[in-house]
């Protein structure tokens, strides 16, 4: 049985503490093509109550580096869901509407309705993130001064993510959040791959080679981010991203224990409906 809490990010851990090739015991030996199957049928049924019961909404947040996977394990694992039931989004270099607001409004427009699942690829977290590599990116914002210049910038912007997602959750929108975890070694090796194959070539960005130039300084700000923000409430999963496979697999397990956790259930009709779903049933088979 695959221990999930392993994955967890606790209080007292770094970054380096996750191996980017673990396996959590799961040899390639014993790998098979069905073994996302089983998760993508609960997932299927799960994602169905969750839509009936209409109480809770899910956040799914997916952050990684460059070529770690993330479109893909959205593709795999959620391929099992109901589209009307379920919303992607990805975030990209903010619009000009988006700067004339705070930076979770753009994100604060595609959170999940009841009974539904919201999926952001990257997410409000750049803000902590690429923001922090590249500070001039701030000066985009049209933040005043007295925050722009404040020593407890990045601390103010973790507590006020913190808080904003422990409102959610107590609100009925439990948040998932998944930090792919790829190594060095694997990320040239998928670069190459985009390079070599012309079917990927479109994948490769000008900009990639330059953001690896800052390797070190991004796992520093990762490591940052998930020992600030990852909480009792809404902690962070650390998924080895080095074997696809597995990243898929396991993002499913964790998936698909958080919708059994809600005791997700069909609404129970009440007696005046059950007798009108008699007497319907009747007239139907007299036709």
């Amino acid at each position: 049985q695959l221990k999930t809490e392993n994955f967890i990010f606790k209080s007292g851990q770094n970054l380096k503490d996750f191996a980017p090739a673990e396996t959590g015991g799961i040899l390639p030996a014993n790998l098979n093509t069905s073994l996302l199957d089983p998760n993508k049928e609960a997932l299927a049924e799960l994602q169905d109550k969750l839509y009936a019961f209409n109480k809770y909404g899910v956040l799914i947040i997916l952050q990684a580096i460059d070529a770690a996977g993330k479109d893909s394990l959205i593709k795999h694992v959620m391929s099992a869901i109901n589209p009307q039931g379920c919303q992607v989004k990805s975030f990209k270099k903010p619009s000009s509407e988006e700067l004339s607001h705070d930076y979770l409004w753009r994100c604060s427009k595609y959170l999940p309705a009841r009974g539904n699942i919201s999926i952001f690829n990257r997410s409000y977290y750049e803000e902590v993130i690429i923001v922090k590599l590249h500070p001039k990116i701030l000066e985009n914002q049209n933040l005043p001064k007295s925050t722009t210049q404040g020593p407890d910038l990045w601390e103010q912007r973790y507590e006020q993510i913190n808080n904003f997602e422990k409102y959610l959750v107590q609100n009925g929108f439990p948040v998932l959040k998944f930090f792919l975890n790829l190594s060095k070694e694997e990320q040239k090796n998928r670069f190459l791959r985009r390079i070599n194959k012309t079917n990927k070539n479109w994948k490769f960005s000008i900009y990639d080679l330059e953001e690896r130039k800052h390797w070190e300084k991004y796992q520093s700000i990762y490591d940052s981010m998930l020992k600030n923000t990852s909480t009792e409430w809404a902690p962070w999963h650390v998924i080895p991203a080095d074997n696809k496979w597995f990243a898929r697999y396991l993002a499913s397990e964790i998936i698909v224990q958080k919708l059994k956790e809600l005791n997700l259930s069909y609404p129970e009709v009440n007696p005046e409906m059950k007798k009108y779903l008699k007497m319907a049933k009747k007239r139907l088979m007299e036709e």
